[in-house]
């Protein structure tokens, strides 16, 4: 049987709440989404899975695909790769590659981050896969096995095409990914220069404005062609908390970088981190049936860090969502119920509930016991249905 306890005086007690309003962040971008990495709380969601035109936002999983090759020794820093007459002949921005070239995979990483290399992606894919078709089948299987099921891929640049699709909330999966299992190749995306063998000075300069206003930025890519408008993946840390901003559909490179610095300082300024319950501490117990105790207690295996919006409006409301009786033997952190909490304009928070400890199977007596409790309770059942 399935069991709620209401649950809210001692979440409530440790956030102050108010009755004033925080209103919702009102974003000029068509689709927007924005993400407390460190705690996993969703702060903004508009339009965040559908699948748009990423420009080169894409670029980001070719990066990915890239990082995947060196972490698994198929390629090192220092392998050279060939270009292309098809690598060469690409428009758009580019590290200006011709054939004679053999650039190494930091060259091209740094070129892609910085130069947003069309040219460099394909001279990757190639590389790689072979074809750059081949490799856009790869991204496209990797992309799925990642859980990004928003996106497609036709090419590893962005290049426009009617099959390159991807929904920001994708993109923020892509970029937590790159943040966190790639640390020691994250640090490119917060260089500032780069320019292959001094052929584009023009071009050497990183386009994310975010790098440049000490606001705490480290990453990660713009993109911009005339069907997607101007986007941009960005994360910044400050102190102990890093924040995700996607945002796609501005106007112009001043609406992005202007966009883009107001989300960040509204994720960083509208909330802040608590900790509302404390790791084994015990929210309620629950019966337990043919064991050597009665009853077992439900805490949570690790503290319970929650964002909260700096002025809320209304209540937190919580709930313990657990099974009862349960059957002995149960073991000491086996799942056996849920902390449910709901605050409002954010998403809804579960946090599994563990058993406190060990209780084994009981002998004659707590068998003898069980059964009589149920015999009494088919008794009563019976008398109230008179």
């Amino acid at each position: 049987m399935r069991h709620l306890i209401a649950f809210v005086t001692a979440l409530c007690a440790l956030i102050s709440l108010s009755t004033a309003a925080t209103a919702a962040f009102e974003t000029r971008a068509t689709a927007a989404y924005v993400l407390d990495q460190t705690t996993g709380t969703v702060l903004l969601s508009k339009n965040a899975e559908t699948p748009l035109p990423p420009a080169s936002m894409s670029k980001l999983m070719t990066l990915n695909m890239l990082f995947e090759a060196l972490r698994d020794g198929r390629v090192s820093l220092d392998t050279q790769f060939t270009v292309s007459t098809k690598a060469k002949n690409m428009g758009g921005s580019t590290m200006f590659l011709d054939e004679t070239d053999r650039p190494t995979v930091a060259q091209l990483i740094q070129g892609i981050i910085v130069q947003s290399g069309n040219d460099a992606c394909v001279v990757v894919a190639e590389g790689l896969a072979g074809t750059e078709d081949a490799f856009a089948r790869l991204m496209n299987q990797r992309a799925q096995a990642l859980g990004m099921t928003s996106s497609t891929f036709a090419n590893a640049s962005g290049w426009p095409n009617p099959n390159q699709r991807m929904s920001m909330k994708d993109l923020a999966t892509l970029a937590n990914r790159l943040i966190t299992e790639f640390p020691e190749y994250y640090g490119y995306f917060g260089q500032p220069e780069f320019d292959f063998d001094g052929r584009a000075p023009q071009n050497r300069f990183n386009r994310n404005p975010l790098l440049r206003l000490n606001i705490g930025a480290d990453g990660l890519k713009t993109g911009h062609t005339q069907e997607a408008g101007y986007g941009l993946v960005g994360s910044a840390v400050q102190g102990n908390r890093r924040v995700i901003v996607v945002i796609s559909g501005l106007n112009s490179e001043a609406e992005r970088a202007e966009e883009a610095e107001r989300l960040v300082n509204w994720a960083f300024r509208q909330f802040i981190q608590r900790t509302v319950v404390k790791a084994d501490a015990r929210l309620t117990d629950t019966q337990v049936w043919l064991g050597d105790a009665h009853r077992v207690g439900l805490v949570a295996g690790e503290d319970v860090n929650l964002l909260v919006p700096a002025v809320l409006q209304g209540e937190i409301s919580a709930t313990v969502e657990y099974e009862t009786p349960v059957t002995a033997p149960v073991t000491k952190g086996q799942p056996l119920g849920e902390l449910v909490i709901d605050m409002p304009d954010m998403e809804q928070v579960r946090v599994p509930l563990l058993a406190e400890n060990d209780v084994a199977k009981g002998g004659f007596l707590p068998r003898l016991r069980t059964a009589a409790t149920v015999l009494f309770e088919k008794i009563n059942s019976e008398a109230a249905g008179l």
